[in-house]
């Protein structure tokens, strides 16, 4: 951990932004999710953007290039569906190794093409389509569509399969039920148990709307709380809400998180279409509120968000010191 642990000392660390608004640039057809691979599977493919990692290699590795060209100092691997819960929807949980190894080797084989400055690739890892603690049966609040021991299978098959293909960071992203997280922490404990291998761990919430709360009810003292057993390198939100609207609750991370925090919001909330209509100046603007406070370590975007977003949130951040970080675990 101690070279990116120096790093956070120094200066604020710049995160991509999104993968999927970026992959929507491209038009991409059926196809463009079979090439090679897919072709005689009897499911509609279109949209499972981890795919992509396997059949249009050369977009991923675009998208990762214009990101760190925009000044990231980490980018995301395209693994937020890639557990075996997620791809069942599309029947391909069989791929799930494929998908993750490969999104990695091809996101560190980009990382590797830059060096002006350290570059590192954070192996995502998204919440999954399933809840841990609320019952998606109305009639049977007791009913779970999954256990936390089968998520914990199918986020240490992940975590593996990234390791092995060498990222640098593993990121528990937009968390929006606690309980999921914890199984993810537990799934990566496991794992590194087993390998005798430790990489630094960022976790990331969401919180679902002004009430300030995540999807399944949390506060955001609360999240922190429930994850703080776990030596983390970073806490931090993501998602759902635009710069301007998370600002209060990266303040209470700010003042009660022993970790580095992180965030990376949306490029505001989508129009009627569901698109994000926000620029990266105006962006930048709201961004400019979490340095002047001192609330970041680590700083990004989410939905909407795109190089030109990244830049000028990189420009802006180059300019402030980073957040102090209490608990000094380097």
């Amino acid at each position: 951990m101690s070279i990116i642990w120096k790093l956070l000392q120094e200066r604020i660390l710049i995160l991509d932004g999104a993968m999927g608004t970026m992959i929507q640039r491209y038009g991409l057809e059926e196809k463009d999710f079979r090439t090679n691979y897919f072709e005689q599977h009897p499911s509609s493919l279109k949209g499972n953007n981890d795919l992509l990692s396997l059949t249009r290699p050369d977009i991923i590795k675009e998208i990762h290039r214009q990101y760190f060209e925009a000044g990231a100092d980490i980018i995301e691997t395209n693994t937020f569906s890639g557990t075996t819960i997620a791809q069942a929807d599309y029947n391909l949980s069989s791929f799930v190794y494929e998908l993750n190894f490969a999104s990695a080797k091809i996101a560190k084989e980009v990382a590797n093409e830059f060096t002006d400055k350290p570059r590192f690739v954070a192996g995502s890892i998204g919440p999954t389509n399933k809840t841990a603690s609320i019952s998606p049966d109305v009639n049977d609040p007791g009913y779970r569509g999954v256990s936390f021991d089968e998520l914990v299978v199918a986020y240490a098959q992940q975590v593996n399969a990234l390791m092995d293909g060498g990222v640098d960071l593993l990121l528990v992203e937009t968390v929006f039920d606690t309980l999921n997280a914890k199984a993810a922490l537990f799934a990566i404990d496991e794992v590194f148990i087993e390998r005798k291998e430790q990489i630094p761990i960022m976790v990331s919430g969401t919180i679902t709307d002004q009430s300030g709360r995540t999807l399944t009810g949390q506060t955001t003292e609360a999240f922190l709380i429930s994850l703080s057993h776990m030596p983390l390198l970073s806490i931090g939100l993501n998602c759902a809400l635009g710069a301007s609207l998370m600002r209060p609750y990266l303040q209470i991370l700010d003042e009660k998180s022993p970790f580095a925090v992180s965030a990376h919001p949306n490029a505001g909330l989508p129009n009627e279409f569901g698109e994000y209509d926000e620029t990266a100046t105006l962006m930048a603007v709201q961004i400019k509120e979490y340095l002047d406070k001192g609330l970041v370590n680590i700083i990004g975007g989410c939905c909407g968000t795109t190089p030109e977003h990244i830049k000028a949130i990189a420009t802006l951040a180059a300019q402030y010191a980073p957040r102090p970080i209490p608990n000094n675990f380097s």
